[in-house]
């Protein structure tokens, strides 16, 4: 029995607390993970997302194993313990190459999903929900089950051993990477919808002799009412009847996935886990809050220092290159401006690696690090609890306080904990 096992298990018997899912590459977001697992002594489970991290190495220019071995790094460098790491892969399908041939890029998704496995991780979101170029642009139940088969045998064939692969399965999926526009509609999904997926699933499974692969799948995404769009929060409905639980019934090793559960009032995840949502992804959120922190102590750096805002060059950057959020902010061009910095689709997080924005980044670090502001400076702008959390970190003094702002929004993930 795996880890991710034991975690499904307890919360299917016993209505356990969710585990989160980080799905960020983002290093400072990683060592808060890292950190705040250990403080608790939980598991941890990182997720990389099929545009961010592949074989041709994605926008961060990783490769599966790049990724995995650079996290054992940092978790080496911090002194966690790396046995509690889980590793998946997110949206693994031809998501990133859509606008190929079905085929071509089937292709990719099939050298993609080889290499995943190989490096090492064994949470594998088998995606096929949206169409290649060509084809309608969200695919049905049956074609996308039957590229979810074909995917899963690869990475059967590519693993040292296929019984600690688990599968997730579902296209109730936002799409990879953003939070949908503004003017979208929200709505769980239907309970004979779950189950037409988990059937067709299961069926195509069969058909492509992979039913012991099938026996690997330990999760189903749905749309439990919840959702966010850059400038709002769809809120979850705590007073919502549960339909969808028991369409697990015939299934006892399986869970619920949610997506883009970022932004949700504290108490939503420990009612998500009474409902089988054994799973809770999350991303924006953590680099949302991280770009928070960043610009308060860039605030304190240009009291202290004179500097200008970090903000200015970012906007530069954002301007300058606009393919990150061009399609996901729309209105006039000022609502657009402030949605660049502040809207909760986060695409600015797209943008933190830019050579001329790292270094700046670095620099401001380094300022606050060296002289460290007075505590009546800090306390206009932080809480007491996020200093003190950051006092107690292992790190320097600005990346401290950018950790504790990211282990803040992502502390209520932890049901139970303080």
């Amino acid at each position: 029995m795996t880890a991710l096992d034991t975690i499904i298990r307890d919360n299917r018997t016993r209505n356990g607390a969710a585990l989160p899912s980080i799905c960020s590459a983002h290093p400072d977001v990683l060592t808060a993970s890292l950190l705040l697992a250990e403080e608790l002594d939980r598991p941890l489970l990182i997720e990389a997302t099929s545009n961010q991290v592949n074989h041709q190495g994605g926008y961060t220019g990783m490769t599966p194993s790049d990724f995995i071995a650079t996290l054992r790094k940092r978790a080496e460098a911090l002194g966690t313990d790396a046995d509690r790491l889980m590793f998946g892969g997110d949206h693994l399908g031809p998501q990133a190459w859509k606008h190929l041939a079905p085929e071509q890029a089937m292709q990719e998704a099939r050298d993609m999903i080889s290499a995943y496995v190989r490096a090492g991780f064994s949470k594998i979101h088998l995606d096929c929900s949206e169409g290649c170029a060509g084809e309608p642009a969200a695919l049905t139940d049956a074609p996308a089950a039957a590229r979810a088969a074909e995917l899963a045998a690869v990475a059967e064939a590519a693993a040292a051993d296929p019984a600690q692969l688990r599968y997730i399965i579902g296209t109730e999926v936002p799409p990879p990477g953003g939070a949908r526009h503004d003017d979208e509609g929200i709505a769980p999904t239907p309970p004979e919808r779950a189950s037409a997926t988990l059937i067709a699933h299961r069926d195509a499974f069969a058909a492509a002799g992979q039913q012991e692969a099938f026996g690997r799948v330990r999760g189903l995404v749905v749309q439990p009412g919840l959702e966010f769009a850059p400038a709002h929060v769809d809120r979850f409905d705590m007073s919502s009847p549960d339909h969808l639980s028991d369409v697990l019934a015939p299934y006892p090793d399986l869970c619920f996935e949610a997506h883009s559960t970022d932004y949700q009032y504290p108490e939503v995840f420990a009612e998500l886990a009474k409902r089988n949502f054994a799973i809770l992804k999350v991303g924006p959120a953590l680099t949302f809050a991280w770009r928070e922190a960043l610009y308060v102590l860039s605030h304190i750096d240009s009291w202290m220092n004179g500097t200008a805002h970090i903000s200015d060059l970012t906007e530069h950057a954002m301007t300058a290159s606009a393919g990150y959020w061009k399609s996901h902010y729309h209105g006039d061009p000022a609502h657009q401006r402030l949605m660049r910095h502040f809207g909760l689709a986060d695409r600015i997080r797209y943008y933190w690696a830019q050579p001329d924005v790292f270094v700046a980044v670095q620099d401001l670090r380094d300022r606050m690090n060296t002289t460290p502001p007075p505590m009546p400076v800090l306390a206009q702008y932080f809480d007491d609890r996020t200093i003190a959390r950051a006092q107690s970190l292992p790190i320097c003094f600005a990346d401290a306080l950018l950790v504790a702002h990211v282990q803040r929004a992502l502390l209520p993930y932890y049901t139970g904990a303080a």
